[in-house]
């Protein structure tokens, strides 16, 4: 008589780079033995590398530079495009919609890894999220690029002063590593994209950025957030210390002191919050995010385990907290995942223990700011370390020699200024997706309908 394997199923909740790295070690050591299942369940069909958004956003790298298809990385690990939509905890089940037709799909899981990253927080400022942009997945970082291109077609046909200046001020919320290089990459493109267009002269251009601390990434330190500032300001880059932006109408950014800034376009990078599944699971929470003990489990819950930016880990040596960023992110993951492993195989867990290497930062212009092993530098050697590192952390060798090309040509040719996406193609876009929708919905219908005799 044949005797079904019962197989033990886990799940990964998120296909960032907690996830992955998760699904990689898995995929070596668990997903090959008939007995395990393993899944991923992603948004997305790939892994975005958002250390480098900003640099497509400024032209530097094409948008396909930086993904890479889960797919061709994960051999043995079960891959789904999903959203997750709810987590039973109870029944220890995952509700995710899947498809056009937000199929809804049931995931039963004896481990659960929960890596859902973390989600933009606009502080209930409705205004600011439906006018502003963000810096968070790749069709925002393509859509900014566009976005200037357009600005400054636009500016070109112009003539009235009000308008110029409205057109060309880009504001930039929020001074941390995503605001300082983001703010970086659109100084640069703007200003050198300005040459081709005679109409317009580099002293219209206003390129501001708001930070509510005293200075520049903080997570650097005050010497090298002041080195940043003063790189900045010599290219031109305004600076507003102490004030946080309060509103936003699509033409007028208004910050908390009671003053104003006309500009078109709002670059958002002032503030994440653990993903809203996160928000609904019965465990302890420090900042809406899961605790998770030295082990990365949940404590007091047999199976359940968390990493990344929607995780608080306990930092054994400073009590604190280990920093939310990707390269703590992705050793918990695997530290997790070893865990898991050891788990199921009965062996004792180990404990996660990691002492930050060193935080990059790229502010444009060929210059950078470093902190390596308590080591603070800065200028070019700062820049070609931070190109130097993530390249070699970027997935796959294909994509790094595109990325090496894709830099090389740009130092002698310059960077790519065309309008990928217009306007027009975008209302296109959403038009038919519209009419897709509401075909597949009815089809739906009609399929669900009951028949009678």
């Amino acid at each position: 008589m044949d005797r079904k394997i019962k197989k033990t199923r886990i799940v990964i909740a998120g296909g960032g780079f907690a996830g992955l790295y998760a699904a990689k070690y898995l995929d070596k050591r668990l997903a090959r033995q008939s007995d395990v299942e393993v899944t991923l369940i992603s948004r997305e069909n790939f892994i975005l590398f958002t250390p480098m958004l900003h640099e497509v956003a400024a032209g530097d790298l094409s948008p396909s530079d930086i993904v890479n298809p889960l797919r061709r990385i994960l051999r043995h690990v079960n891959v789904l495009e999903a959203e997750i939509e709810a987590i039973d905890a109870d029944a220890r089940t995952i509700r995710c919609l899947a498809g056009v037709r937000d199929v809804e799909i049931e995931l039963q899981y004896d481990h659960l890894l929960l890596a859902l990253g973390s989600e933009t927080n606009f502080f209930n400022m409705h205004d600011v999220r439906d006018w502003a942009v963000t810096m968070k997945n790749l069709t925002e970082a393509a859509l900014l690029r566009s976005r200037m291109v357009h600005v400054l077609e636009e500016a070109s046909l112009q003539s009235n002063e009000a308008s110029h200046r409205e057109l060309l001020t880009f504001v930039v919320a929020g001074g941390g590593f995503a605001g300082v290089e983001t703010v970086g990459a659109i100084n640069d493109f703007v200003r050198e994209t300005t040459k081709f267009y005679p109409s317009l002269g580099g002293e219209k251009i206003r390129v501001v950025v708001v930070h509510p601390g005293q200075f520049l990434l903080p997570e650097l330190g005050e010497e090298l957030g002041e080195y940043a500032e003063r790189k900045l300001r010599a290219r031109n880059v305004e600076i507003i210390k102490g004030v946080r932006v309060s509103g936003y109408d699509g033409s007028l950014v208004r910050l908390s002191d009671g003053t104003s800034i006309a500009a078109s376009t709002l670059v958002w990078t002032a503030g994440v919050k653990p993903n809203r599944v996160i928000e609904s699971l019965p465990y302890q929470k420090e900042s809406g995010r899961v605790v998770v003990n030295e082990y990365l489990r949940v404590p007091e819950v047999y199976g359940v385990w968390a990493a990344g930016d929607c995780t608080a880990v306990p930092n054994g040596e400073t009590g604190e907290f280990y920093p939310p960023t990707a390269q703590h992110g992705l050793r918990e993951a695997v530290a997790a995942a070893k865990n898991i492993e050891r788990a199921i195989m009965g062996r004792p867990l180990k404990p996660f223990r990691y002492r930050t290497l060193g935080l990059l930062a790229s502010i444009g212009h060929h210059t950078g700011v470093a902190k390596v092993l308590g080591i603070k530098f800065s200028g070019f050697p700062a820049w070609w370390m931070w190109r130097t590192v993530y390249l070699a952390k970027l997935p796959r060798l294909a994509k790094k020699l595109r990325v090496m090309v894709d830099w090389t040509l740009d130092l002698f040719f310059g960077r790519e200024i065309e309008q990928m996406v217009t306007l027009r193609d975008a209302e296109l876009i959403a038009d038919r997706l519209a009419r897709v929708h509401a075909r597949t919905l009815q089809r739906h219908e009609i399929t669900a309908t009951p028949v009678r005799a």
